[in-house]
């Protein structure tokens, strides 16, 4: 019997988050970004061996570090090269939610040059979320004269 080689449900690409504190970083996700847990499954000494959440219609697989098998959060290294795009319906609710929720805001909720307007935060687990609400279609010769214009200095 053949099955699919992506699961149902599932894209090609899936953020796997390591945290330190995976249930905490769980109930976050949750009130944050409106989190579903789709399943957990405990790993040795009270931590998450594997978790998977949906963020609206996309899977994130986490789980707690695990130093001994080299899998490490971002606190351990001293900070994280990796960003994670969150599209939401309402950015300016998710954005209140996600402060309320302890999240630090990088950059701040604006409207961007490239239709999206966005906030980026960075997650008590070290991770970095930019979430965004799409909120106009910029056709490429646009985009590229609007890109142009906002890398000229201010004349202030």
């Amino acid at each position: 019997m053949s099955v699919p080689h992506i699961p149902a449900g599932y894209h090609a690409v899936t953020p796997y988050l390591v945290v330190n504190g995976a249930a905490s970083a769980i109930d976050f996700y949750k009130r944050a970004f409106g989190a579903v847990e789709l399943m957990r499954v405990d790993g040795p000494a009270g931590r998450i061996g594997h978790a998977e959440l949906l963020l609206g219609d996309s899977h994130v697989m986490l789980a707690d570090e695990f130093p001994e098998m080299g899998f490490r959060g971002p606190a351990s290294y001293g900070g994280t090269p990796v960003l994670l795009m969150l599209y939401v319906r309402d950015v300016d609710t998710q954005c209140r939610l996600a402060i309320e929720a302890g999240a630090k805001v990088l950059r701040p909720l604006a409207n961007q040059f490239y239709g999206d307007r966005t906030v980026t935060f960075l997650d008590p687990f070290g991770h970095i979320w930019t979430v965004a609400t799409h909120i106009e279609d910029v056709p490429p010769d646009e985009l590229a004269r609007r890109a142009a214009a906002q890398a000229q200095p201010s004349a202030d």
